[in-house]
């Protein structure tokens, strides 16, 4: 179910980011941002803690990303967590992702892998996608520890696990 609120700050930075031009460097970075921010719980904590001060979160954004990031990706994000949004954070980047997607006519792919892939890796497994799929994809990479090998792929409600953990429970069922 899609919460208004949250697809309205969505459209809204979807809407700043393009009309600064940076659109898929910002979403790049945005959802770059978000999984960090999952899966770090000292950063959800401090952009997320109400008892801080909102031009203090605002500072631990500027200070974390400072050049690494394009101005437009600090002010969205400072803005959202000044605005004590930061809990709803990944929810509204997540849906801005799937906005640019959309914008492109492309099914968003994220992909987990337990390496950061090539660009030549990337490629081939975008075509490898998009013919699994029938639609092109906008590839999205989160380097995840957790698979141990191979991948797993998200396009839509589709689920492709090539990880090797799940090879040995298919085997270990198996035996």
């Amino acid at each position: 179910m899609n919460d208004p609120r949250i697809d309205g700050y969505a459209r809204a930075l979807f809407e700043v980011a393009r009309a600064d031009g940076t659109l898929e460097e910002v979403e790049d970075e945005l959802f770059r941002f978000a999984r960090s921010f999952e899966s770090t719980e000292s950063l959800r904590s401090a952009l997320t803690d109400d008892s801080i001060p909102p031009s203090r979160r605002q500072g631990i954004v500027e200070d974390l990303l400072g050049d690494s990031a394009t101005p437009t990706t600090v002010q969205l994000i400072s803005l959202v967590v000044g605005l004590g949004h930061g809990h709803d954070l990944v929810d509204i980047i997540d849906a801005l992702v799937a906005r640019a997607s959309a914008s492109k006519n492309l099914a968003l792919a994220e992909v987990r892998s337990a390496v950061a892939l090539s660009e030549d890796q990337q490629s081939r497994l975008r075509a490898a996608l998009a013919n699994a799929t029938g639609q092109q994809v906008n590839l999205k990479v989160v380097v995840d520890p957790k698979v141990v090998g191979g991948i797993v792929a998200t396009v839509g409600d589709t689920v492709i696990d090539g990880s090797i953990r799940t090879r040995v429970d298919q085997l270990k069922a198996r035996l």
